[in-house]
């Protein structure tokens, strides 16, 4: 299904699972107008179709997080390269993108030697060209989409 294909009840659960994804079935029916078992199905079919997943967010502040900009070799297919960088440990995130790089990895570890450890990683994959890393120093939005104020 597609973002188009959503009604404006399943636009409101994503709505209201995105500001807190513990909020209880029966009290988003209360929300959108809808039972907790209606609500229940909507939440295991926007799952299974992809629409709607669960992440944990991690308070990083104690941890070391890192951004490295990824240059593939251009025989090498960059969605191949995405897909090894999205399992190596200590990668978060990980994003093809346009401009001077072809690939993007967010990656957090509990230290310098950890975070230097992952990026040695990412230099031995097949087809990496070069990498720039840079390291952060503060964020200062990291709220998932749903949750701004």
């Amino acid at each position: 299904m597609s973002v188009r294909g959503l009604d404006e009840k399943d636009r409101k659960l994503i709505e209201y699972l995105a500001r807190d994804a513990r909020t209880p079935y029966k009290r988003l029916g209360e929300l959108v107008g809808l039972s907790e078992g209606a609500v229940r199905k909507r939440v295991k079919r926007l799952r299974e179709q992809g629409l709607l997943r669960f992440t944990v967010i991690v308070d990083d502040k104690s941890m070391v997080k890192a951004v490295t900009m990824i240059n593939v070799d251009p025989g090498t297919p960059t969605p191949a390269v995405a897909e090894t960088l999205s399992k190596l440990e200590g990668v978060l995130e990980v994003h093809e993108v346009t401009g001077n790089f072809d690939a993007v990895a967010v990656i957090l570890a509990r230290d310098m030697a950890s975070l230097n450890k992952c990026i040695d990683s990412i230099r031995r994959i097949k087809g990496i060209r070069s990498t720039n890393t840079c390291i952060v120093l503060r964020s200062v939005q990291s709220s998932p989409p749903g949750k701004r104020q």
